[in-house]
């Protein structure tokens, strides 16, 4: 079964988080459960689904960031500490974009990376070249719409 189309919305987030991350040699992108994920440095940084950002974060900082407004747990369960979803009203102004933004960045390098999962074929390995790229290197920052304010 084809993949859903994404809704502009979406893909207006997907290329606010390039532009983020432009600054980066290290980002690659690739559908993650259901989400579109960016990885720095081949751990998950932060994902898409719909117009919700999914971005990890210190695991001891679990209950602290649990009680803020507009963020849920991925796994209200505690399976996934760390893990957060964070709503539009959570990042639409820029210093709340920012702080997401820098902080799922700031625990990225003391993140556990996932080990990728080896299957039987050798050519399963490969990826079809729009299955993830490389982001480049941007130097201009790009303004979004996605703030209701820039403060």
């Amino acid at each position: 079964m084809p993949a859903r189309p994404l809704s502009d919305e979406t893909l207006h987030l997907i290329d606010a988080i390039r532009t983020a991350l432009a600054h980066r040699s290290d980002v690659e992108e690739r559908p993650l459960f259901g989400t579109y994920a960016f990885f720095v440095d081949g751990k998950m940084c932060i994902a898409v689904k719909g117009e919700d950002l999914l971005v990890r974060l210190p695991p001891e900082r679990h209950g602290e960031l649990q009680e803020m407004e507009n963020t849920r747990e991925l796994s209200p369960g505690g399976g996934m500490q760390g893990y957060f979803w964070v709503e539009p009203n959570g990042y639409a102004t820029r210093a709340q974009w920012n702080y997401w933004v820098d902080e799922a960045l700031a625990y990225n390098p003391l993140a556990k990376a996932s080990p990728r999962k080896k299957t039987g074929s050798p050519a399963a390995g490969k990826k079809a070249p729009s299955a993830a790229r490389k982001t480049p290197k941007k130097t201009a920052a790009k303004k979004h719409s996605i703030f209701e304010a820039d403060d």
